[in-house]
């Protein structure tokens, strides 16, 4: 009825965890990637916001 789980050995639990952490530098990396994008399409957007505040100014 009810079937009991082994768990894995140490060493296959040593390789798995070595993988997620790796897993998660790579999502931490691309993340960053991510942000420096956004942050370079902000700056663009606020910069062509303000030449055309000047222009109409002007």
């Amino acid at each position: 009825m009810s079937k009991q789980h082994s768990y894995p050995d140490e060493e296959t639990q040593k390789r798995c965890l070595e993988k997620l952490r790796q897993t998660n530098r790579q999502l931490e990396l691309y993340n960053l990637f991510l942000d420096e994008a956004i942050a370079s399409i902000d700056t663009e957007l606020r910069q062509q916001k303000r030449e055309r505040l000047l222009q109409r100014r002007y």
